[in-house]
C-alpha cells in the first residue's frame, strides 16, 4: 500500500464534506477546531442513544458506559506514549491548564521561579503567571521580534536552580514554527526543573509520541483532532502525584482524577474513543503492516505531516512573495505546522468576510496570542488574518484559497 496519503478516502471518513450546508465551502478555520470524523460522532451518538445513564454501575447500560470511558482513555494514552492513568480529560485545555496552575500554585514555594513564553496561546501563560500574587517568580522565554522564533540558548540563559517549571508551546498558533520538545525538554530536565508543554495547535497535525518527546505534562484538545469538545492532558505519574490532589479527596488516589476537579463529560470522554477508531483506519488503509497503537500513531503522524506540507509550501511561497503584507513565523514547510498568519494593512476580518463569498472559511483577530502578536510588533485589536488547515484539505482548495487571496488582497 502507498504511504501517500489516499485523499479521497480520507475526505469520505467525515461527514461534513458531504453536506449541503457546506458545499462549496473551503475550510481554512482549522487551528479553531477541525471538522468531527465518524467514528466520533457515532459513538457520541450511540452513547445518547444506549448508554446515557451514571457510568461504572452493575446494571449493563452502566457498565459498558464505563468501559467505553475507560477504553478512550487507555487507547489514547497507547498513541501517546504513556500509562493510561497518566491521561485525564477535562472541559478544555484552558481549564486543565488553570486547575495545574492552581496545583503547582500550592506546590511551589515564595522564591521558586517559572518560565514561560510570549509565543503561547494566552491558555499556556496567563494562569502561570498569575503565581506572581503567590510570591513565585515568573521570567519569560521571549521570542525573537522579527520571525517569532524561540532560541533555545535565551532559555538557557534565564534558566537556573530558582526554576523548577518550564511552560512552552509544541507550536504557536500564530507563529506555527514547530519547537524541538524533545531538545527542550531535556535541557529543562537537565536544570532540575518540570516541563509543561501546549500541544493544541501541534496535535491536530499528528498526534505525537509524547513519552518520547519527554514532558513531564503534555496539553492538546480533542475538538481539535477531530473529536468532541475536551481538553487532554498527560502528566507524568511521579509529577502528578508530589503536586497537590485537586479533585475529591477520596479520589486523592486515582491519579488521572486528581486534576480533574469537576465531573467530567462522561459522553464526549467515550467518544474520545473515536479518535483512535479513525488513527487505526487510517493505518490500516494505508499499511500492510500490523503495527501495535503507537507504531500506528506515528505512521499516521508521518502521513498526515507528509501531505500537509506538499500543500503548505505553494501557500508560503505565494505568500512570501507579496511585498504588501507580512507572513509571521517560517517560509519552509518542513519547520511549520500549516497554521498561516499574515499581517495585512487592511482589517483582517474585513478580509476574512471578503473571503468567504470565495467560499473561504477563515478568520481575523488576536486568536487569544495577544502577547505573541505584541511582541511582533502587531497591534492586537487589529489582528492578523490566520489561515489553517489539516490533513483533510486538499490540493484544489488551496489553489482555490491562492486564487481568493490573489482576488482579494
Amino acid at each position: 500500500k502507498s504511504m501517500k496519503l489516499d485523499i479521497e478516502y480520507i475526505r469520505k471518513q467525515f461527514p461534513a464534506f458531504d453536506k449541503k450546508a457546506l458545499d462549496g465551502q473551503a475550510f481554512f478555520e482549522n487551528a479553531g477546531g477541525s471538522y468531527t470524523c465518524k467514528p466520533v460522532i457515532d459513538r457520541l451518538y450511540r452513547y445518547y442513544n444506549e448508554r446515557k445513564v451514571q457510568p461504572y454501575a452493575p446494571y449493563e447500560a452502566s457498565t459498558l458506559a464505563g468501559d467505553e470511558m475507560d477504553e478512550a482513555r487507555e487507547r489514547i494514552s497507547q498513541i501517546l506514549g504513556v500509562d493510561t492513568d497518566e491521561v485525564s480529560f477535562g472541559p478544555s485545555t484552558t481549564q486543565n491548564t488553570y486547575v495545574l496552575a492552581q496545583a503547582f500554585g500550592q506546590y511551589l514555594k515564595s522564591g521558586d521561579a517559572i518560565i514561560v513564553t510570549n509565543q503561547d496561546h494566552e491558555a499556556n501563560t496567563g494562569p502561570w503567571r498569575r503565581l506572581v500574587d503567590r510570591g513565585v517568580e515568573v521570567r519569560e522565554w521571549q521570542i525573537d521580534s522579527e520571525t517569532g522564533n524561540l532560541n533555545i540558548q535565551d532559555l538557557m540563559a534565564i534558566l537556573d536552580d530558582n526554576v523548577k517549571l518550564v511552560c512552552f508551546p509544541h507550536c504557536s498558533n500564530i507563529v506555527g514554527e514547530i519547537n524541538d520538545v524533545e531538545k527542550i525538554c531535556k535541557v529543562i530536565k537537565a536544570a532540575g526543573a518540570y516541563s509543561c508543554v501546549d500541544g493544541v495547535s501541534y496535535a491536530p497535525h499528528g498526534i505525537p509520541n509524547v513519552g518520547k518527546l519527554g514532558p513531564d505534562i503534555y496539553l492538546f484538545s480533542a475538538y481539535k483532532t477531530f473529536g468532541p469538545h475536551q481538553g487532554i492532558m498527560t502528566i507524568n505519574r511521579e509529577l502528578g502525584m508530589t503536586l497537590p490532589n485537586q479533585g475529591h479527596y477520596f479520589n486523592a488516589d486515582s491519579l488521572y482524577k486528581r486534576f480533574t476537579p469537576a465531573g467530567p463529560d462522561h459522553a464526549q470522554i467515550a467518544a474520545s474513543a473515536g479518535i483512535a477508531d479513525y488513527i487505526d483506519d487510517v493505518y490500516s488503509h494505508h499499511s500492510s503492516l500490523n503495527g501495535g497503537a503507537l507504531e500506528r500513531g506515528e505512521f499516521v503522524h508521518d502521513l498526515f505531516r507528509d501531505h500537509e506540507m506538499n500543500l503548505l509550501q505553494p501557500l508560503l511561497d505565494y505568500l512570501g512573495s507579496k511585498n504588501s503584507i507580512r507572513l509571521l513565523g517560517p517560509t519552509d514547510a518542513s519547520k511549520k505546522a500549516p497554521t498561516v498568519a499574515v499581517s495585512l494593512k487592511s482589517n483582517p476580518e474585513a478580509v476574512a468576510r471578503e473571503l468567504a463569498d470565495h467560499g473561504i472559511m477563515a478568520g481575523g483577530g488576536d486568536f487569544y496570542a495577544v502577547r505573541c502578536l505584541e511582541a511582533q510588533g502587531i497591534d492586537p485589536s487589529h489582528g492578523v488574518l490566520r489561515l489553517s488547515f489539516v490533513h483533510y484539505t486538499n490540493k484544489a482548495e488551496v489553489d482555490k484559497l491562492i486564487a481568493a487571496l490573489d482576488h482579494v488582497l
